[in-house]
C-alpha cells in the first residue's frame, strides 16, 4: 500500500498525561528547543506476522507549529505538506490529493505532533516504556476514536529524536528512523506550500 500507507502514517486527541516526567521532558524539550528542522528518515512497515512488506526513505522538514512537509523519493514519490492550516496528501501513482484541515489531523498524526505546539500531549495518553535499542521511549494512545493508529512509540536519544513506531489496527508497524537531524535551520516559506497538480482528484476540505 504505497501512498495509502503513507497517508495512515501522516494522518494518524482527551485524557491527560500519565508517563513520567522525565519521559516527557524529552519531549517538552524537543518541542520547546526545536521550531524548525530538517533530517532524512528510513522507513519500514512490518505486517502483524513480522513481515518486512515495504521499506522506503525520504526527509521530514517542519517549522512549528502547525507545518511540515514529509517527502517519499524512494522507491516511489509520495508528499504530505502541513501548511498550517490544512494537510495535503499527494499520490503521485493515482494524482490523487486527500486535503484535511490541520484542526481534524492534529491529534492524531506523528508529523503534526512534531510540527504541533507544546500543548499537544493533551491528546494522547502517556506512559514510559523505558530503554531499547540503544534509546528512552515514550508511548503515546491517541484518545480521539477515530484515530488510525492505536500507539504511537517515540525514540529519544537524550532530547533528540531519533526514531517512531506506529502501530495500526490491523496489527502492522510503521518504524521510522531519523537520521542527523538539523536543528532550527533557515527554511524556505515555500516549503510548505503545495498546489494539487492540474488534473488532480482533489478529495477532501479543499475550501479555503
Amino acid at each position: 500500500m504505497p501512498m495509502r500507507r503513507l497517508a495512515l502514517v501522516l494522518l494518524l486527541a482527551a485524557a491527560g498525561p500519565v508517563a513520567s516526567a522525565a519521559s516527557l521532558d524529552s519531549l517538552r524539550a524537543f518541542l520547546r528547543d526545536t521550531q524548525t528542522a530538517r533530517t532524512p528518515f528510513t522507513q519500514t512497515v512490518i505486517d502483524k506476522a513480522g513481515r518486512t512488506v515495504q521499506e522506503s526513505r525520504g526527509e521530514l522538514v517542519l517549522s512549528r507549529p502547525g507545518r511540515f512537509r514529509w517527502s517519499v523519493d524512494k522507491p516511489y514519490r509520495q508528499l504530505v505538506v502541513g501548511d498550517g492550516e490544512r494537510v495535503w496528501i499527494y499520490d503521485e501513482d493515482l494524482n490523487q490529493v486527500v486535503v484535511r484541515r490541520m484542526g481534524a489531523a492534529l491529534g492524531s498524526t506523528p508529523a503534526a505532533l512534531l510540527a504541533g505546539r507544546e500543548d499537544v500531549e493533551k491528546a494522547f495518553r502517556w506512559r514510559e516504556l523505558g530503554a531499547a535499542d540503544g534509546l528512552d521511549w515514550l508511548e503515546a494512545v491517541p484518545t480521539a476514536p477515530e484515530a488510525t493508529f492505536t500507539q504511537i512509540r517515540l525514540g529519544f536519544d537524550g532530547r533528540t529524536l531519533a526514531a517512531l513506531a506506529l502501530t495500526d489496527a490491523f496489527g502492522q508497524t510503521t518504524r521510522v528512523r531519523f537520521g542527523t537531524m538539523e536543528r532550527n535551520p533557515t527554511l524556505a516559506p515555500d516549503a510548505f506550500r503545495f498546489a494539487p497538480p492540474k488534473g488532480a482528484d482533489v478529495i477532501g476540505d479543499k475550501d479555503r
